[in-house]
């Protein structure tokens, strides 16, 4: 996908793939922030993207605490329920919420449509259950002797000590949402609202073939795409080891 981005003309043979000096060019990049403002479009991604991780967080947290440490009538059956909605497609729910959202709600062209449908991720609650579960309910009861409500032993206790878990549903849900194409290309219809996935492949459908080298264009506007979530990736790889959750009590 680099070297794509890099040749001035397409060269889809095996020597293609070496990094040839008289066909490397950066006019790709500059041709494809001309079309469709990578700038713009990148902000939308981000938006979006920053939208879902954080509703995916604070719901995620909020469930998974309640189906790990609460007790409560019902919540084999909630738990259940999680597990069921991993099983539904998504394409399944697609028509009901593109009539839920555009017509009902009238969020076409809001990041707050694109946003909702992907608002609570049934993965991020049991990555968060199954974390709560591997603490001592020790730290729990000693909590609520000392007075603490839920809300603050979920804040002050819990998040802590499960923060691999955090940084594990962050990037899980980051990429989701960030690479998404098919429920923003419903529910946007305007340029300047499209995320660079949106942007993407209109661009290889109308203004691409105006160009001396369209595909290298695209890849070039991949390349962008990819970016982020390979940085992403590189910074916090190391955080996905799990804490010793033990030594957070003696004896």
């Amino acid at each position: 996908m680099v070297m794509g981005a890099l040749q001035e003309r397409r060269d889809t043979s095996l020597v293609g793939l070496l990094p040839l000096p008289g066909n490397l060019t950066l006019d790709n990049f500059a041709e494809i922030n001309a079309s469709i403002d990578l700038l713009r479009s990148l902000l939308n991604s981000f938006i979006m993207t920053a939208g879902v991780v954080a509703c995916t967080l604070v719901f995620g947290l909020l469930v998974g605490y309640a189906l790990a440490v609460l007790s409560f009538r019902g919540r084999g059956v909630v738990f259940a329920m999680v597990l069921l909605v991993q099983a539904i497609p998504f394409q399944l729910l697609m028509i009901p919420l593109y009539v839920m959202i555009v017509r009902y709600f009238d969020l076409a062209d809001t990041f707050l449509g694109m946003i909702l449908p992907f608002a609570i991720n049934s993965v991020a609650v049991l990555i968060f259950r199954q974390y709560f579960l591997q603490i001592p309910r020790d730290i729990f009861d000693a909590a609520r002797i000392d007075g603490a409500g839920e809300l603050r032993i979920l804040i002050s206790i819990a998040v802590p000590l499960v923060r691999p878990a955090v940084l594990t549903a962050m990037l899980v849900t980051f990429i989701g949402p960030w690479n998404e194409f098919l429920w923003p290309f419903l529910v946007t219809k305007e340029a300047a609202m499209q995320p660079l996935a949106v942007s993407l492949a209109n661009f290889s459908q109308t203004n691409g073939s105006f160009l001396a080298n369209p595909m290298g264009a695209v890849l070039a506007g991949a390349c962008v795409l990819a970016v982020p979530v390979v940085v992403l990736f590189l910074l916090f790889q190391r955080s996905f080891t799990s804490a010793n959750l033990g030594s957070a009590i003696k004896g």
